[in-house]
């Protein structure tokens, strides 16, 4: 029998620019980047120079401190830029496509006869291992470890968040192939998450060798981290890997041709779009390939990932790699006449402040104003209403600020990441930046911990 999670705490923003369920085209991008930046704990160390020829699949760099976990290239082409920030960090490897996507093709282990070493071999070379993270600290998983339960979360229910069920429509097939991949990998369960509010696609309704758990509650009900929480919490000295589906679906795909095919569906989402849909595009695709943007503000934001938790990247920035989805909002950077003190009706807050408490089914255009300025922790108790979880957030916080690690082990830090805060950080009436705050915990119990 199913087992069906009632998910209390939380918060639907309902914002316009939802996406339309249909598939289009874009233009071919004029390059793909791979950015270190996208993948904590990891420090580049390059193996092929500016200028030289790539096939699709590829080793480009690698993790100096572990350095049988590669990232590969998207794409048949040339490496053309090495974009270098403060202190020379590597923030992009771009590559130019090439006109045949030429691709290494690699001998498939026999999924029934392979030993757990050999499939964990084969996933390194072939570059799919960075789709892999870990709990505790959101990280590329540890190789060498095994981890208790691997977890899918089969929806979405960030605010105008990709739909799940559409991005793997059609990939039964993989999916399962994907599945079937996991079940190897650890001596644990792998759980799949689903929405209770209505009937999953076939790929989730019908994969074979999972636990399949229903959620139902508001957002963060689709977080893979409220998942864990509910079924099998991460303490001291576990670990728990996590997969986005679509990786799945790329890690199915894999084993069936040998191909390194990072190609996935995204949305396009938010007010600033003329016709919010779908597009197949491949990860690290540069946005400018996307022709629907509309400049209907004046300076829109151009997001990779979701409205929450997602990157600024601009018109000309790449598509993220763990991201499903382009957010392009209107920036917030005029000043508002009286500001809160005005009886808004298109504005929405979590509080009586604003009349959007009177309606509920209402979607807003909200732009990325503040709303406010920066102060002291206010104890006002709104992050508790948004977070399903066990743990203090605020006390969290205040450990992290005083660098007390045996604090932020005793109230939960192994349990969150940025997304599981998300929420506190937009109801925050103090304007703390709580996922920067969370992330400077996570690297210093890393730094730490080992």
């Amino acid at each position: 029998m199913v087992q069906t999670v009632n998910v209390k705490k939380g918060l639907n923003i309902k914002l316009q620019g939802l996406a339309e369920k249909v598939l289009s085209k874009c233009s071919t991008p004029e390059s793909y980047a791979v950015k270190p930046t996208d993948f904590y704990g990891i420090t580049p160390k390059m193996l092929v120079d500016e200028g030289g020829s790539v096939k699709a699949g590829a080793p480009l760099f690698c993790d100096k401190n572990r350095p049988e976990i590669v990232f590969v290239s998207p794409v048949a082409g040339t490496l053309t830029a090495i974009n270098r920030g403060e202190r020379r960090k590597i923030l992009e490897v771009v590559v130019t496509p090439a006109e045949e996507n030429d691709a290494i093709r690699h001998v498939v282990p026999d999924l029934t006869s392979a030993s757990r070493e050999e499939l964990v071999k084969f996933m390194l070379q072939s570059g799919v291992w960075p789709f892999f993270k870990q709990r505790p600290y959101n990280i590329v998983a540890n190789p060498k470890a095994t981890p208790k339960a691997i977890f899918i979360s089969g929806f979405d229910s960030a605010p105008i968040a990709a739909d799940a069920d559409f991005l793997v429509n059609g990939e039964a097939a993989n999916f399962q192939k994907g599945l079937d991949v996991l079940k190897k990998l650890t001596s644990g369960k792998v759980h799949l998450g689903l929405c209770a509010d209505y009937p999953a696609n076939n790929a989730f309704e019908r994969a074979k060798g999972v636990e399949i758990t229903r959620y139902k509650g508001p957002h963060p009900a689709g977080n893979v981290g409220v998942h864990i929480h509910k079924l099998d919490p991460v303490n001291k000295g576990e670990i728990v890997w996590t997969m986005n589906p679509q990786h799945v679906v790329i890690l199915g795909r894999l084993f069936e041709t040998g191909i390194y095919d990072p190609s996935k569906v995204v949305a396009l989402v938010g007010a600033e779009v003329k016709k919010p849909r779908y597009y197949r595009m491949i990860a690290g695709a540069k946005l400018s390939g996307l022709s629907e943007f509309t400049y209907t503000g004046k300076n829109p934001r151009v997001i990779s990932g979701n409205v929450l938790t997602g990157t600024k990247v601009g018109i000309d920035g790449y598509l993220g790699f763990y991201d499903n989805e382009v957010a392009v909002i209107t920036e917030g950077n005029h000043h508002e006449m009286l500001g809160w003190a005005m009886p808004r009706f298109n504005k929405f807050s979590m509080s009586h402040t604003y009349f959007s408490w009177l309606f509920p089914d209402k979607r807003y255009n909200l732009d990325t104003n503040l709303n406010g300025g920066r102060r002291a922790f206010v104890l006002s108790g709104e992050y508790g209403k948004v977070l399903p979880m066990d743990i203090l957030p605020v006390y969290l916080l205040k450990a992290i600020l005083a660098n007390d690690i045996d604090k932020m082990e005793q109230l939960g830090i192994y349990e969150v990441v940025e997304e599981d805060l998300a929420l506190c950080e937009f109801v925050c009436t103090s304007k703390i930046d709580v996922q920067e705050i969370l992330r400077t915990g996570i690297n210093a119990m890393i730094a730490e911990m080992g």
